[in-house]
């Protein structure tokens, strides 16, 4: 998963498999202003989701064309951390649950 173009993926965290998947690319919505990209996590078994949205680039801020962060097994395994001590609970039913991290995933 070194390589920056991966949308997708699976990793390995803590004895449990998740999989993972670029669910938008970074954005300006006229409500919201520059949003920052949005990954789908997923756990083998499980039924509910986790939508983590980190911030928007400084390259968007200045104008810049549009750049991703590098999504590497260790940013999504920071991610998957981050989503479970916040809340997240993989196996309950509903609809996603939205998490908010910074650039490194945490």
């Amino acid at each position: 998963m070194s390589n920056s173009q991966n949308t997708s993926g699976t990793v390995d965290v803590d004895d449990a498999t998740y999989d993972w998947h670029l669910q938008r690319e970074p954005h300006h919505s006229d409500d919201e202003g520059w949003k920052g990209m949005t990954i789908s996590l997923l756990q083998h078994g499980g039924t509910r989701e986790a939508w983590v949205e980190f911030p928007p680039s400084k390259r968007l801020m200045k104008g810049l064309p549009r750049g991703r962060l590098q999504l590497d097994g260790a940013t999504i395994s920071r991610c998957v951390r981050a989503a479970l001590s916040a809340g997240w609970e993989p196996t309950t039913r509903g609809k996603p649950v939205k998490f908010t991290v910074d650039s490194d995933g945490n």
